[in-house]
C-alpha cells in the first residue's frame, strides 16, 4: 500500500510573531461568524467573507491584485469540483437513509440489544452514531438518535443514580413508600445500606410504570434535569462522529481542500484519529461531569485531560519522542486509571505523576537526540 504520508515542516516561530504578520488572516473568519449571529443567510455569509478575503489582504505586505484574484477563484472552482462529486455520492446515501427508515429501526433495537446494561446501550448508540453519521449529517444523526434512544438512556443513568442512594442507605422516605407497596417483605432491607447486587434486585421489581414516579421521588428535579442534559449530551457528542466519518464527513472534506490532500485518505485518518470521542460520553454517564460541583467538574476535566493524552501516547507510541513498549503500556494503564470513575484519589494522582515522569522523559530523550 501506498503511504499517503508526507513530511511537515514546523513553524517554530514565537506565537506573537506569527500573530503580528498573520493577523488579519483571522478577519474574514470574524466576518463570517458575525453575520452568521445576526441572523444572515449561511450564502450571504460566505459571499461576503470571501470578499473579506481580499480586504484583509490589503493590510498585508503582499496584497491581491486583479491577477491574484482570478488565480484564487480558479483554484477554488477546481477544488470544488472534487467536493462536489463527493456530495452527489453523500445525497445518495443521505436519502436512501431516510427513505428506507434504517436509522429508527436501528435506534429501536438499541433499547432491546442492550438489557438493562448501560455500558452496553453507550456502545449501541455509539455504533449506531457510527453507522448513521456514514449518511447523515451531525444535526440529522442526533435528531435520530436522541428521538429513539435518550429517553432509554436518561432512564438507566437516572436509575443508576437510584442504586447508588440505596447502597447508601439514602433513599427518600417518598420513594421507599413505592417500594414497600411492591414488595413489602424487603421492608427491613430498605432503611439501611445494602450491596449494589440487592439494590439492582429490588429496583428490578419495580413495574415499569412506577419506575418514572419512583426517580422524581427518589431524585431532585435539578439532579433529573441535569441527568437529561447528560442523555442528550451523550448522544450529541456521539453524533460528531458524523463530521469524520467517511463517506460524509464534510470537515474532513473541507481540511482535505485546504491541504490539498486526498479526501477519502483525509476522511479515514480523522476517523482513525477522533475515535478518543468515544470517551467523553462515558464520563458524562458515569460522573457527575455535567450538573456536579465546581471542584468535581474541575477534578474529572483534569484528570480526563491527561488520561486522554496518556491514552493517545499508547496507541501512537509517541509523545515527545518514540516510546518504549513498556513505556507505551504504562501509559495505557496510567491512562485507564486517570479515566476509571470509580478510581481513589490517590491512585489517581499515582497515575498523573507516572505519566509526568514519562512525558519529561521523552521530552528529555527527543531534545537529546535533536542537539545530536
Amino acid at each position: 500500500m501506498r503511504s499517503h504520508a508526507q513530511s511537515v515542516e514546523l513553524d517554530t516561530r514565537p506565537i506573537g510573531e506569527v500573530l503580528k504578520e498573520g493577523w488579519h488572516y483571522l478577519l474574514p473568519l470574524v466576518v463570517l461568524v458575525m453575520l452568521l449571529v445576526n441572523n444572515f443567510t449561511p450564502t450571504y455569509a460566505a459571499g461576503i467573507s470571501t470578499l473579506s478575503v481580499i480586504g484583509a489582504s490589503w493590510l498585508s505586505k503582499h496584497p491581491m491584485k486583479v491577477k491574484d484574484v482570478l488565480d484564487a477563484l480558479a483554484q477554488g472552482s477546481k477544488n470544488m469540483a472534487t467536493t462536489a462529486m463527493l456530495l452527489i455520492a453523500v445525497g445518495l446515501v443521505v436519502n436512501v437513509v431516510a427513505m428506507t427508515g434504517i436509522g429508527n429501526t436501528f435506534s429501536l433495537m438499541v433499547a432491546e440489544w442492550a438489557g438493562g446494561s448501560l455500558m452496553i446501550t453507550l456502545i449501541l448508540v455509539a455504533l449506531a452514531s457510527l453507522i448513521l453519521g456514514m449518511g447523515l449529517p451531525v444535526t440529522a444523526s442526533y435528531i435520530v438518535l436522541a428521538t429513539l434512544s435518550a429517553p432509554a438512556l436518561y432512564s438507566l443513568i437516572a436509575e443508576m443514580q437510584l442504586v447508588d442512594l440505596m447502597v447508601n442507605g439514602e433513599l427518600p422516605e417518598a420513594a421507599r413508600t413505592i417500594f414497600l407497596l411492591i414488595a413489602p417483605e424487603q421492608a427491613a432491607l430498605l432503611a439501611e445500606p445494602m450491596s449494589a447486587l440487592q439494590a439492582q434486585e429490588m429496583l428490578a421489581l419495580v413495574p415499569g410504570d412506577f419506575k418514572t414516579q419512583l426517580l422524581e421521588q427518589a431524585l431532585a428535579p435539578e439532579v433529573l434535569a441535569m441527568l437529561l442534559v447528560s442523555a442528550h449530551m451523550i448522544i450529541f457528542w456521539l453524533s460528531q462522529d458524523s463530521n469524520v466519518t467517511p463517506p460524509v464527513c464534510l470537515t474532513a472534506f473541507a481540511a482535505a481542500a485546504i491541504a490539498r490532500t486526498p479526501p477519502m485518505a483525509t476522511g479515514f485518518t480523522a476517523w482513525k484519529v477522533a475515535k478518543g470521542l468515544y470517551i467523553v460520553p462515558v464520563l458524562l454517564a458515569y460522573t457527575p461531569f455535567i450538573g456536579g460541583t465546581a471542584a468535581e467538574v474541575t477534578s474529572i476535566f483534569v484528570f480526563s485531560v491527561f488520561g486522554i493524552y496518556a491514552l493517545v501516547g499508547c496507541m501512537e507510541g509517541y509523545l515527545e519522542s518514540p516510546l518504549h513498549p513498556v513505556l507505551r503500556i504504562i501509559c495505557g494503564v496510567a491512562g485507564v486509571t486517570m479515566l476509571w470513575p470509580y478510581g481513589s484519589l490517590m491512585i489517581s494522582l499515582a497515575a498523573v505523576a507516572v505519566f509526568i515522569a514519562i512525558f519529561i522523559y521523552s521530552a528529555v530523550t527527543g531534545y537529546s537526540a535533536k542537539a545530536e
